[in-house]
């Protein structure tokens, strides 16, 4: 670990600008009017003429780099209550998603999941307490206080560390208050009749030109939905959560924001697991200062955040064990600091923009046997990750429509863990001991990497439209699971044991793409490949009688594509498509690589007129039979091949004077039986389980919007 921990310097900061943006608040009313006209409060949320553009780029806000068609912009109001983000962002093309109850989707870009993207709430990184990703930091993201997601497929800046596969950005945008500006207030309650899901979540903000505060709350839950053959699937969860920014916006060209928010989740059901989660607790810090025109930088920003979570899984509280003498529990913590420092110095014929990451993480997770008050298992042996980070990216005048943009990234990662030594209950083995059984190493508890990654972009306009190709290499270091995991079990095919000895990730990535918007109709193409040298790969040991659960690198490759398009016409009716697909190849052993999802897509019809609404929509996957499912020969990650399917939505919306909106939907309309390719293990077994997704579900829902 670096001796300057970012946990108290991330406190400390966070509570003075929490000081001086509330006093600023307080004292808003002295404010003098801006010297231009400040953003509307009506921009601040793309209307529902803007959920399906394919390239509308000009409401990104101007801090978000230059984008590829790979962006997707969404908005929440197509999707009915009661489904967490990465659930619904699965009807997006090349976004995938493994499920392993009602909760806890876990996302995949491009076929890559994990750290290999990243998920930035609000701004800052969040990592889940779950060795077994039970909590993946979408868990975390909320309705109530977000303002847009956008997801973006590849590499298309190296603004972030890591992230080779994509980036799902939750925004929160409070736009500028005006002078007496009355308060905004958003309401959202929903129903959905399979699972007897509900929704309840408010958005309120008041404030002056000079600053603002910003309350948020939602409360979802439901109980075990039914499949399409009318089997209850394990899936019940509550999700509690609360959060309030405070914003200082002295003018047009400042803004100065402090946030915290705290989530609860509670009794949470998975099907695809061999434990439930009685409790997972986060509290969420994050401030920021932005300046344009600050002396001879275009643009300056400075960012600290704090997430701390709490999380347990066992295997006794909401279901029976199987067996009586085994009542395993397990508590974990992640704990993720960052502080950020961004500037934009501006040229003739460009922009140059530099900045410096510092980032710790600290996760930990022990399992006990309750039945016998002992320590079965040290999963997470203490282990800290420090990352220092800095980047340059040089972007041409016209980098967003024509031209280069070049930037180049070096990182410098140290891995340590703290408790290898500890030693288990019994006959159960530390997890250095482990190591020595499986990788042949022992007292192996530290490592430290440097990568220099960069990447070069170029955009030509071309027959109405623009051309792109984009080159990048940039590195992946193991995370603490795969380094460090060390569970215990009788059996040796029951064991998962990390590998401290492995190398990062090399991902030496281009794509090409081509993307028309007109007025009538867009379309938008993409192809990419990413070799991989190092990839880390969760395999089995395949010794006689001791196929544990391991880690080790391979060569890989993928390689795919993505394809939308869009008509629109004057009098409301739009109708519009989109296919993924990707293809992951071990290319050291030449044979596919587990949890790849097939190609999948979606057809959508909508009419908007009059204030009111329809909209049907087809979801499909093709079947997949490139499959590493048998974990003599190989990893046996995948539950096997998976069948194509098909299913038909409905929704309808109604606007009901101008704050009101009643929204309703059947999903699944003909109540299909169908399972996404994708699978989660039972975390402490040999199983590979695939859940079912829920049958037919009728949903309804009632907003109020005055102004957000």
């Amino acid at each position: 670990m670096y001796p300057c921990s970012l946990r108290a310097v991330t406190r400390k900061v966070v509570v003075a600008v929490f000081i001086l943006t509330l006093s600023a608040t307080q004292s808003s009313g002295a404010a003098d009017s801006p010297s231009e006209p400040p953003v509307s409060a009506a921009q601040g949320r793309p209307t529902a003429a803007d959920r399906h553009e394919l390239l509308e780029l000009d409401d990104i806000e101007v801090e978000q780099p230059p984008l590829t068609s790979t962006t997707r912009i969404l908005d929440q109001a197509e999707q009915g209550p009661a489904r967490e983000l990465a659930d619904w962002l699965r009807d997006i093309a090349g976004v995938s998603g493994s499920r392993m109850g009602g909760h806890g989707t876990d996302p995949a870009i491009r076929g890559l999941a994990l750290d290999r993207i990243n998920v930035l709430i609000d701004g800052a990184r969040v990592e889940g307490a779950c060795p077994n990703r039970m909590d993946p930091a979408s868990a975390y993201a909320s309705r109530a206080g977000t303002d847009r997601v956008e997801v973006v497929r590849g590499l298309s800046t190296l603004e972030e560390a890591s992230g080779p596969g994509g980036t799902v950005r939750v925004i929160r945008d409070t736009p500028r208050f005006l002078q007496g500006e009355p308060a905004r207030l958003e309401i959202d309650a929903g129903y959905r009749d399979n699972g007897g899901g509900m929704e309840l979540s408010i958005d309120h903000a008041s404030g002056s030109p000079a600053g603002f505060v910003r309350l948020f709350a939602n409360r979802s839950e439901a109980d075990n939905y039914t499949d399409g053959g009318g089997v209850e699937v394990r899936s019940g969860f509550e999700d509690t959560g609360a959060g309030a920014e405070f914003g200082w916006t002295p003018d047009d060209g400042q803004r100065l924001t402090v946030s915290v928010e705290q989530r609860r989740l509670r009794d949470v059901l998975f099907a695809g697991a061999g434990m439930d989660s009685p409790a997972s607790d986060a509290t969420l810090w994050r401030a920021a200062w932005n300046r344009d025109q600050a002396g001879p930088f275009r643009k300056l920003q400075l960012a600290v955040d704090r997430s701390e979570i709490d999380h347990v899984m066992d295997n006794y509280s909401l279901r029976a064990p199987s067996e009586p003498t085994m009542r395993l529990r397990a508590p974990s913590s992640s704990d993720n600091s960052g502080l950020r420092l961004r500037a934009e110095l501006p040229f003739e014929r460009g922009a140059l923009r530099a900045g410096v990451e510092l980032r710790d993480t600290e996760r930990s997770a022990r399992r006990i046997n309750d039945a016998t008050d002992s320590l079965q298992s040290v999963l997470w042996p203490d282990v800290g990750i420090a990352r220092r980070g800095a980047f340059v990216e040089w972007r041409g005048a016209e980098a967003r429509d024509a031209g280069w943009t070049v930037g180049v990234r070096y990182d410098r990662v140290r891995v340590q863990a703290d408790a290898v030594d500890l030693q288990p209950a019994g006959a159960m083995r530390s997890p250095s001991a482990l190591y020595r059984i499986y990788y042949g190493v022992d007292g192996l508890d530290s490592v430290t990497e440097d990568h220099l990654g960069g990447l070069i972009r170029y955009v030509r306009p071309v027959a109405g439209g623009r051309v792109y190709v984009v080159a990048s290499r940039s590195f992946r270091t193991a995370d603490a699971t795969e380094r460090f995991i060390a569970s215990n079990r009788p059996m040796p095919s029951m064991r998962w044991v990390g590998n401290p000895t492995l190398e990062p990730e090399r991902h030496d990535q281009i794509e090409l793409g081509w993307q028309i918007d007109r007025r009538r109709w867009g379309l938008e193409f993409s192809v990419f490949e990413n070799r991989v040298e190092d990839y880390i790969l969760r395999d089995r040991f395949g010794a006689p009688g001791n196929n544990a659960t391991v880690y080790r690198n391979i060569d890989a490759r993928l390689r795919g594509g993505e394809l939308a398009g869009e008509l629109r016409s004057g009098s409301g009716w739009m109708a519009g498509f989109d296919l993924g697909y990707v293809r992951a190849t071990n290319r050291t052993e030449g044979r596919p690589i587990a949890q790849t999802p097939p190609l999948e897509g979606s057809l959508r019809i909508e009419r908007q007129q009059a204030g009111t609404g329809f909209g049907l929509r087809l979801r499909a996957a093709a079947r997949q039979t490139r499959v590493d499912d048998d974990p003599l020969t190989g990893s046996g990650l995948d539950a096997g091949p998976t069948a194509g399917w098909s299913v038909f939505d409905v929704y309808v919306s109604r606007d009901l004077g101008r704050s009101w909106q009643l929204r309703a939907g059947i999903d699944n309309l003909f109540d299909r039986e169908y399972a996404q390719h994708l699978n989660r293990s039972s975390a402490f077994d040999a199983t590979q389980l695939r859940v079912n997704e829920p049958g037919r579900a009728v949903w309804m829902a009632l907003g109020y919007r005055n102004g957000l």
